[in-house]
């Protein structure tokens, strides 16, 4: 009787997530990023300067806000300026973020179901776990459980803005995910404010501005261009959904979703990423950060700090920033990559995910536009509640600053290998074409299918 090979048992190979993008990918989401890494500046700059305004003249600075322009017949458009500024301009920012969505379910992160799987359910534990942190907090006879969804939302600008001031490195992937995060966040934040924040519908002109979108879509499949022909018609849907009762913002977002995200033919970009690269720098710009001056401007006083962390609101709000954030993130990654039996880069560890989840627990725009939704007919309420945004997301970046600070000799060594192109036979390859150097090592690799969790790690 001869002697049988050994049979070896099929071994399963683990899906990897937070592996290397590949260089399309990478390339698109760095120019992304840098975008809003300088309007984070901004948006940082102007919150600081709307807390100095707010607390040295503040009457200047309400009867600025208070001021009224616009038509007042027949859409009631005679708004303030502080309305204008989050009923308008943060229509630019969340048409940025439909158009940022449609791409990642079309074209980028969030395409099959094996890649979206680790942000959506970071995304979904991150926002349900403040979510419920708030409502314990505020179970009491004192509190106010209406503000639920005020601590829910990732800032991906000022998240951005401070790994600018700070000098923090990161790893593509990590920013990667944390974008990738931020979008899904955002597409939450949206059906949040839709459902729980539009009151008094006014059915006749939500009909008229879904006609107004239908047309939009038609015109956009048959290919017609000219911006002389979408913008006018951008505004007309935009003002008879705000007149309709539903919040203006949800027009920007479906009419973001509704443009093609994906290449045909011998096309370099497809009209969503051309027109996104457009309007991104007027968000980024000048639209989110105009929100913040206009927004951020609370009165900050030793009382005002106690009362952050003494009532049942604000302190909801700390909590759910501060510790729900990143429990919800890290634990719901962690635990989606356990049972999917997902494998961590190992170039990366557990704890770069953690500060990046207590990064994640910075909550600006958003935040600050729902509280002033939750708390309509209680100004007080809600300058304590924007008061707590400023508090837990001040905290968040400061905490997620010392984590991130302890890793950035290896995040930089990191950086430069996913960067090198080296001209000269140092280190890799020698003809300096513009294509980094681990990506040609890595080409046969990136000729098979994509698989796993974070591109072709």
């Amino acid at each position: 009787m001869t002697d049988q090979p050994p049979v070896h048992e099929p071994t399963t190979r683990r899906q990897q997530f937070l592996g290397r993008l590949s260089l399309p990918e990478r390339t698109f989401i760095t120019d992304a990023l840098r975008t809003e890494t300088v309007g984070g500046m901004l948006l940082l700059t102007a919150a600081v300067v709307a807390l100095i305004w707010a607390n040295v003249w503040p009457h200047s600075y309400e009867s600025v806000l208070d001021y009224r322009i616009g038509p007042s017949a027949p859409l009631h458009l005679d708004l303030t300026l502080a309305t204008w500024a989050k009923d308008g301009l943060l229509t630019i920012f969340f048409f940025v973020a439909g158009i940022e969505l449609k791409r990642e379910f079309v074209a980028g992160e969030l395409r099959t179901p094996s890649a979206a799987l680790l942000p959506v359910v970071a995304a979904v534990c991150g926002v349900a776990m403040p979510a419920v942190l708030f409502a314990l907090v505020n179970s009491g006879s004192g509190g106010h459980p209406g503000g639920w969804a005020i601590p829910t939302a990732t800032d991906i600008a000022f998240a951005l803005g401070v790994l600018a001031v700070v000098g923090s490195h990161l790893p593509s992937a990590l920013r990667a995910f944390l974008l990738t995060l931020a979008v899904v966040d955002d597409l939450i934040a949206i059906l949040i404010i839709a459902i729980f924040y539009s009151s008094g519908i006014k059915f006749w002109a939500l009909g008229l501005a879904f006609a107004g979108l239908v047309l939009f879509w038609f015109l956009h499949r048959r290919g017609v261009k000219g911006w002389y022909l979408f913008v006018p018609l951008a505004v007309v849907v935009w003002a008879l959904m705000h007149e309709s009762g539903v919040h203006a913002t949800v027009a920007g977002v479906a009419m973001g979703l509704m443009l093609r995200c994906h290449r045909e033919g011998d096309e370099k970009h497809s009209p969503g990423e051309h027109i996104e690269h457009l309007v991104r720098p007027l968000s980024a710009g000048l639209a989110v950060p105009v929100f913040a001056l206009f927004s951020a401007g609370v009165t900050i006083s030793v009382p005002a700090l106690r009362e952050v962390f003494t009532q049942a609101t604000p302190l909801g709000i700390v909590t759910g920033l501060l510790v729900g954030k990143t429990v919800g993130i890290f634990g719901g990654t962690w635990l989606a990559a356990r049972f999917t039996r997902a494998e961590l880069n190992p170039r990366l560890k557990w704890a770069d995910l953690f500060a990046v989840s207590v990064l994640a627990g910075i909550g600006f725009t958003v935040s600050l536009l729902i509280s002033e939704l939750a708390f309509p007919h209680d100004l007080a309420l809600a300058d304590r509640s924007k008061t707590a945004v400023l508090v837990g997301s001040l905290l968040c970046a400061t905490i997620a600053t010392v984590l991130l600070k302890l890793r950035t000799r290896h995040y930089r060594t990191l950086c430069e290998e996913e960067d090198q192109d080296a001209d000269g036979g140092v280190g890799g390859s020698v003809d300096g074409d513009g294509v980094p150097d681990v990506r040609q090592q890595d080409e046969p690799a990136r000729r098979l299918p994509r698989e796993g969790f974070g591109g072709d790690g």
